[in-house]
């Protein structure tokens, strides 16, 4: 894809989606770094389910080593994972606690040094926590960056590494939202919608 095209391809998805962000709820880092541990291997919409409910209880990593484990477990249970993701969150309460006085770091690399945080976790907080210009592929961005032609690999760090490369300056920090948003509702993996897609003409897909 040439250059012109992938500026003419994000300017359409801005046109597209003027109010493009996270579809998780949360009111602060701390919120949006468990929202976001939570959403591995499940939906913005369940998890949104679990968590107000969630933080009322626990509003600080504090009242999360209190509520516990087991009683954390029970509460996420509906979002898959409950066993995992209740013991890398306590223990990433802890670290915070521990290490970082109760905030949530803005590095990659202490991002990436708690329990359940992985690459696209740390992009996710850093981008729409920090406003750090970070890409997050997850499995959406990944499709439409390969099926578009935008930005083609095998991994999905080789994608991201070739999206940052390619993606114009004034668009890297809503990039992630523009493609997530398009692959969830429109270039779907299955009945992908050309027919009312703004990229329709950029796309390098040869079955569009």
């Amino acid at each position: 894809m040439t250059p012109r095209n992938i500026n003419q391809l994000y300017q359409k998805l801005a046109r597209s989606l003027p109010e493009a962000k996270s579809e998780l709820i949360f009111n602060n880092h701390f919120e949006l770094l468990i929202a976001v541990i939570l959403s591995a291997q499940s939906t913005d919409k369940t998890v949104n389910k679990i968590t107000p409910t969630l933080f009322s209880l626990c509003p600080t990593p504090a009242e999360f080593i209190t509520l516990g484990q087991t009683k954390l477990a029970k509460i996420i249970k509906p979002i898959g994972l409950a066993a995992t993701k209740s013991k890398n969150i306590i223990t990433t309460c802890q670290i915070l606690l521990d290490k970082h006085k109760g905030i949530v770091p803005s590095t990659r690399k202490l991002l990436e040094e708690l329990p359940g945080v992985g690459r696209k976790t740390a992009n996710v907080v850093l981008n729409e926590g920090f406003n750090q210009p970070t890409i997050a592929v997850d499995t959406h961005v990944f499709r439409v960056s390969n099926r578009t032609g935008l930005a083609p690999g095998q991994s999905v760090l080789t994608t991201e590494l070739k999206l940052l490369e390619v993606t114009p300056k004034k668009w890297l920090l809503m990039a992630h939202h523009y493609l997530i948003l398009h692959g969830r509702y429109i270039c779907t993996a299955k009945n992908f919608n050309c027919q009312n897609c703004v990229i329709n003409k950029e796309c390098e897909y040869p079955d569009k």
